[in-house]
């Protein structure tokens, strides 16, 4: 069984939510420290064997390929997770700015929210990314045509008298 397929397999397993909070407040606190680690290292390079960077990262193969799953939007090139094994030996690149809007896209405020983006982005290009992520969950409703007003195709009559039949 890979990897991955453990990963999987250990999320669907969780039965209650007690069970649920403790599972995921061990991982998140060694996803952050892991982040930390590359954030402060400044290079966007993963590489080596899967079974050395979980053990560097303190985490088990299987929680580091959770670490993997979880960024694997923000590599230039994705990973085939289903093929990793604890001797396969990868590389991967991260775009910065597309794991920082990811990290705002899950909505993890504490590991956006780290002091060690400072390493990689000044604050106003943080702040730029933060404000085009905002943007582009903006829902702009378009201008509604009353019964009453008149009609755009150009008429002059009433829209209900017109194309609003």
């Amino acid at each position: 069984m890979s990897l991955y397929t453990e990963w999987n397999e250990a999320l669907k397993n969780i039965k209650t939510q007690e069970e649920y909070q403790n599972f995921f407040k061990d991982y998140m606190a060694k996803e952050a420290e892991c982040y930390r680690k590359i954030l402060e290292s400044k290079s966007p390079v993963i590489e080596g064997k899967v079974v050395d960077l979980s053990k560097h990262n303190d985490m088990t193969s299987m929680e580091y390929i959770g670490f993997l799953d979880g960024a694997n939007t923000s590599f230039k090139e994705g990973l085939d997770l289903d093929s990793l094994t604890e001797e396969s030996v990868l590389k991967a690149e991260l775009d910065w700015e597309k794991l920082l809007w990811n990290m705002h896209d899950a909505k993890a405020e504490w590991l956006y929210g780290m002091n060690e983006w400072s390493n990689i982005f000044d604050d106003d290009k943080r702040k730029k990314i933060k404000k085009d992520f905002n943007r582009s969950k903006q829902v702009i409703a378009e201008t509604k045509i009353g019964r009453n007003d008149p009609c755009p195709c150009g008429s002059g009559k009433k829209y209900k008298k017109c194309c609003g039949k």
